[in-house]
Parts: C-alpha cells; sequence; structure tokens
C-alpha cells in the first residue's frame, strides 16, 4: 500500500506533468490589425491562410486573433466587409506575428497615436512583422522599418521613401523581406505575403499543402 508520502509525491507529479503540458499546448498568436476604411483582401487573406494552416496538426499551436485599432470592435472595410474582432490595441496581448493592412487614406491612422504605439511595442516582442499596401506607412510611422528593405502599394514607393527616408524602399516587387519583417504591395499579393511567411514559420513544404488546399495554386 501507499504511504501518505509517496501519495503526496504521485500527487505532485502529476500535478507536473499536467502543468507541463498545458504549458507546451500555449498558442501563439498571430494578430491581424483592422480599422474602418481597411482594403479588404489585405485582411482576410492572411484570415483564409492562417485560418486554414491552424486546422493542421503542424501549425495548430498557432491561433489568428482579429484587433480593432480602437476601442470599437467592429470595423467596416472600403469593400463593405464588417468585421468584429477579437481584441483592441488596448487588451494585453502577447503576439507572435502582427499583421497591419492599409486604407485608402492613411491619414488617420499615421496619426493614432494609441495604435502606432501599438505596433512599436509589439515590435519589440514579435517574431515577424508584416504589412500589406500602405499598411507598410504604419509601420514606418512606428520605426519599424528604419533601415530595411520594404515596399509597400504599387505606385506608393516613392511616396514611402519621402515620407520615411531611413527606409530602403524597393520599387517593382510584389512582396520583400528583410529580417523579421515582411511587406508587400496589398491587394491579391497579400495572399503571396500570406504564404511567404507562413513559410518562414513553418516550411515551402508546409505552405505549398496550404496553397493546395485552398486551391491557389490553380492561379495562373
Amino acid at each position: 500500500m501507499f504511504n501518505a508520502q509517496k501519495i503526496i509525491a504521485l500527487i505532485t507529479l502529476l500535478t507536473t506533468i499536467v502543468f507541463s503540458q498545458v504549458a507546451s499546448a500555449k498558442q501563439s498568436l498571430i494578430g491581424i490589425l483592422v480599422f474602418d476604411g481597411f482594403l479588404t483582401s489585405d485582411v482576410t487573406a492572411p484570415v483564409e491562410v492562417f485560418g486554414a494552416a491552424t486546422k493542421t496538426s503542424w501549425f495548430s499551436s498557432y491561433n489568428v486573433v482579429i484587433i480593432s485599432a480602437t476601442k470599437n470592435k467592429t470595423a467596416t472595410s472600403e469593400e463593405g466587409l464588417t468585421i468584429v474582432s477579437d481584441k483592441t490595441i488596448y487588451d494585453d496581448l502577447d503576439l507572435d506575428v502582427l499583421i497591419v493592412p492599409s486604407s485608402y487614406d492613411m491619414k488617420e491612422h499615421i496619426n493614432n497615436k494609441a495604435l502606432i504605439s501599438f505596433i512599436r511595442n509589439k515590435n519589440k516582442t514579435a517574431s515577424w512583422m508584416a504589412s500589406n499596401c500602405s499598411g507598410a506607412f504604419l509601420l514606418g510611422e512606428a520605426g519599424v522599418l528604419d533601415g530595411k528593405k520594404a515596399t509597400t502599394w504599387f505606385g506608393g514607393e516613392a511616396g514611402l521613401k519621402k515620407s520615411y527616408p531611413k527606409i530602403d524602399v524597393q520599387f517593382n516587387q510584389n512582396v520583400v523581406v528583410a529580417d523579421r519583417v515582411i511587406t508587400s504591395n496589398g491587394g491579391p499579393v497579400s495572399y503571396e505575403a500570406s504564404f511567404t511567411l507562413l513559410e518562414k514559420l513553418s516550411s515551402k513544404k508546409f505552405s505549398n499543402e496550404i496553397s493546395n488546399t485552398i486551391q491557389f495554386n490553380r492561379i495562373k
């Protein structure tokens, strides 16, 4: 029969194992920002790509969260898609990845000090930062792109270079990878950027697997 000390030791061991398993199952968060006027595909492309990936065993430790740039969790895109966010920039979030979208008029968002501070702070701890289209201007305002190669919407490169001269702006490139930051032209190219980021987080093989799953590979 077990004596009291052995029973206590067994309970302690089992508790340690359970808590160890809970800790190892902690989710890595991929945060996607939204705000009124965001361009739909800048958000829906990464949602579709990473959402599909999280359903696989090899990417199940990740979870996608939509983050509102204001205290209002509801945001409507330029094209009329309304999204209710999971979180806001005022929540305590430990993000592994932050993806920043765009809008046709970025002035309001660039002047949103709370949003810029959020981006700047997440850049200190996130493994990867990314932007689609003119979302690069938000990364630029937060200093994320200083000294790095980056791009923005096709035709907007000169404006990015003028506004943020510390950025090594790349012209006529769909997707640019610099250290742990990915920038893209946005729009449909947001899919290409999402697959590039997925490859960085997993592998080329797994990125291709999701491309096959959502039949993106059939686009010529």
